[in-house]
C-alpha cells in the first residue's frame, strides 16, 4: 500500500483539530481558527454546544439503535414539531442530505404512479444546482466534473439555466413528474430564487398536476433568518428535503411532505436502517429547542445584517478583489475578482476558515450563534486577507 489508507477523493487542507468552542475550532498546538465553514452549513450551534452534548450524552447512556421495526418516540416527536412549523404533514428521516433528496425524488415518482401516471417520473431541476453524491443526485445536479467517469447518467432528470422559469415550463412534457430546486444555491454560488420565480413554479406545477420539490439542506434550519427559506417567498413545496443543520454536526436528514405528495409512499416501498435512530433524533429535538426559541431567529437576521454591512464595506476597500456580496441571512457568498480559492488560502492563513462554491465565490456559513464580537473579528481577517491579495499602490512620482 502507497500513501494514505483512506480514498484520495478529498483534497484536504493541510489541517486537523483538536477540540471546538463555539465558532472557534482548536488545533493541537492550540492554534485557534474562526469557523466561518461551519462544516459546510452543518454545525448550525457552533461547536460542543452544551444543549446538544448533554441531549447526545444523556440519550447514548440509554438506547442507540432499535431499527426502523419499533416505534421511537424521539422520532415521533421531532416529526411532529417539524410538521407543526412548517407546511409538511408527513416526515421521513434519513441519515444525509443525499437520502432525503432521494427519497423527496422516489416519493414524486410514486405520487405519479398512485395517482395513475406511471408515465409521469421526470424531475426539471436547474442549472448550479447540487443535489447529493448519489447516482441519481448526481443526474439531477448536472454537473459534468461530478458526472464524468460513472457511466450513464441515470434517466430522468431535464435541466434548464438557472432562474429560467420560462426554460422550465418548456421543459414540461407528458413525462414530467416534478420540479426541484435550491431556494437559495449553495454549491452553486450563494444564488437566490426570487420570490416571483418560486411563484412562477409553484403555478406551473398546480396547472400541469407536478410536485414542487424544495432543497432545502444547505439553507434551512434558521440559516436565512426563517426557519427554512421557502417562507421568505410565501411559496410552500409539496416536498422538501432537508439535512445539515438540523442535525448540529451529527448526521440527520428528512424528507417532508404533504399528505397528497406521500400517498403513494406506503409500507414496504421505502426504508431506511439507520435514519431517524434514537441518537440522531435526540439532538435534531435539541436543535430545535434551540432554533425555535424565542427571539433566536430575529437575532439570526439581525447578526446577518451586521456582517453583510461589515462585509460591503470591504468590498468597497478592496473593489479589485471582491466584485459583490450576495446571499442572505448567515448563508454569504463574497464573489472574487481574482481566484476564490485564493482568498480562501489568504483567509486560512488569517486563522478564518471558510469555503469555496461556485461562480467564483467563498462561502461564509458561520454558526447561528456567532456574536457581534465575532462577526466584527470575521470582517477584520476578512479585510486583512483582501488587503494581502490587493495590487500594490503606485508610488506618486515626486514633483520636479
Amino acid at each position: 500500500m502507497s500513501g494514505s489508507a483512506l480514498f484520495e477523493t478529498f483534497a484536504r487542507a493541510p489541517l486537523s483539530f483538536e477540540r471546538g468552542e463555539g465558532c472557534w475550532l482548536i488545533d493541537a498546538e492550540g492554534r485557534r481558527y474562526l469557523d466561518f465553514a461551519g462544516g459546510i452549513a452543518v454545525n448550525s450551534l457552533g461547536h460542543s454546544h452544551p444543549a446538544l452534548v448533554a441531549a447526545l450524552t444523556e440519550q447514548a447512556g440509554k438506547l442507540w439503535h432499535v431499527s426502523n421495526l419499533y416505534e421511537i418516540p424521539g422520532q415521533t416527536r421531532l416529526a411532529e414539531r417539524l410538521v407543526a412549523s412548517t407546511f409538511a404533514d408527513k416526515v421521513f428521516f434519513t441519515n444525509s442530505g443525499a437520502e432525503a433528496l432521494e427519497c423527496a425524488i422516489k416519493t414524486a415518482r410514486r405520487y405519479q404512479y398512485v395517482s395513475g401516471h406511471p408515465e409521469r417520473f421526470r424531475t426539471i431541476t436547474f442549472e448550479g444546482a447540487f443535489h447529493g453524491r448519489t447516482l441519481a443526485t448526481i443526474a439531477a445536479g448536472g454537473q459534468a466534473k461530478y458526472l464524468e467517469g460513472f457511466g450513464p447518467k441515470v434517466e430522468g432528470f431535464d435541466q434548464v439555466p438557472f432562474g429560467d422559469i420560462d426554460a422550465a415550463e418548456k421543459a414540461i412534457t407528458p413525462e414530467t413528474a416534478a420540479i426541484l430546486i435550491e431556494p437559495v444555491q449553495g454549491e452553486g454560488g450563494i444564488r437566490e430564487v426570487s420570490a416571483q420565480s418560486l411563484k412562477r413554479l409553484r403555478e406551473l406545477c398546480d396547472s400541469h398536476g407536478l410536485l414542487l420539490i424544495f432543497d432545502e439542506v444547505q439553507c434551512g434550519i434558521g440559516r436565512t433568518g426563517k426557519l427554512f427559506a421557502y417562507e421568505r417567498s410565501g411559496v410552500a413545496p409539496d416536498l422538501m428535503a432537508i439535512a445539515k443543520g438540523i442535525g448540529g454536526g451529527f448526521p440527520v436528514g428528512a424528507c417532508l411532505a404533504t399528505d397528497a405528495a406521500a400517498v403513494g409512499m406506503t409500507p414496504g416501498v421505502h426504508g431506511t436502517t439507520f435514519g431517524g435512530n434514537p441518537l440522531a433524533m435526540a439532538v435534531g429535538n435539541a436543535v430545535l429547542d434551540v432554533v425555535l426559541a424565542d427571539g433566536f431567529l430575529d437575532d439570526v437576521a439581525r447578526k446577518a445584517l451586521l456582517l453583510k454591512q461589515g462585509l460591503a464595506a470591504v468590498a468597497d476597500e478592496f473593489p479589485e478583489v471582491i466584485e459583490d456580496i450576495r446571499g442572505v441571512g448567515l448563508m454569504l457568498g463574497v464573489r472574487c475578482r481574482i481566484a476564490n480559492t485564493k482568498l480562501m488560502a489568504a483567509l486560512r492563513d488569517e486563522r478564518m476558515l471558510t469555503v469555496t462554491a461556485g461562480d467564483n465565490v467563498v462561502r461564509l456559513l458561520p454558526p447561528l450563534v456567532v456574536t457581534d464580537e465575532e462577526i466584527r473579528e470575521a470582517v477584520m481577517r476578512i479585510r486583512n486577507a483582501a488587503a494581502t491579495l490587493s495590487p500594490p499602490v503606485a508610488p506618486v512620482a515626486a514633483a520636479q
